[in-house]
């Protein structure tokens, strides 16, 4: 699809890596994150507040900001952790962020293992919805997963909020009727976890090494 929005990452340096790679990301400021496959008028851009750039992977816009834990993970196809079937690696790496956050706090947690669920048209807005390998505590989804696959491996970004995704609202041209409730999802805060990022962090790649650990930091500008 040809876009206006320059891209999230380098991705041809990404599959060019040969080894399994984590790269934990962080940003300089809040910026909106349209999917592969949705138009550049998914945002009112003439009224836009943050920076925009495009992702590899599908779903729809996310609000990504400074301080969510944000995981990606470099699978190459010769790595054991490697699944061939789209669902089954969503939900693989989806285990590994139930298991760190179950650790923390009990409930009742759970893993989209099926289709999406939710509302199509809330589909504009990546957490508004809920697909296989998402993480959801007591139904509300806490943990958003996406995934770019080519013949090299596969590459699986997954974030757990800092804050709310409520200022999506604002920067969508027609809200569909029931986004707002939709768009209310677990997050840092609402779950108790603001002073634990760094364990979530290093308890999600504990469930799942050896990686080789990189550190980005990203700026829009």
């Amino acid at each position: 699809m040809k876009s206006s929005f320059e891209e999230l990452y380098d991705y041809e340096a990404v599959r060019s890596l040969g080894v399994a790679t984590a790269l934990v990301v962080r940003l300089a400021e809040p910026t909106l994150v349209v999917g592969s496959s949705q138009p550049d008028s998914v945002l009112a851009i003439d009224r836009a507040d943050f920076p925009v750039r495009r992702r590899r992977g599908g779903g729809g816009v996310v609000l990504l900001q400074p301080d969510d834990v944000w995981i990606d993970f470099w699978i190459p196809s010769d790595d054991a952790r490697f699944r061939s079937d789209v669902t089954t690696a969503a939900v693989l790496v989806g285990s590994w962020w139930g298991q760190a956050l179950a650790t923390l706090r009990s409930g009742n947690w759970s893993l989209g293992v099926g289709g999406m669920r939710g509302q199509p048209e809330h589909g504009v807005a990546c957490f508004a919805m809920g697909g296989p390998g998402e993480v959801f505590l007591d139904g509300r989804k806490a943990v958003g997963l996406t995934q770019w696959r080519v013949r090299e491996g596969s590459f699986i970004s997954t974030v757990l909020h800092r804050g709310d995704s409520s200022a999506i609202l604002t920067q969508i041209p027609v809200v569909p009727e029931g986004l707002e409730s939709a768009l209310q999802h677990h997050n840092l805060e609402t779950l108790g976890f603001v002073s634990h990022a760094d364990d979530i962090e290093r308890a999600v790649l504990g469930a799942s090494s050896p990686w080789l650990r990189r550190q980005l930091f990203l700026s829009a500008n």
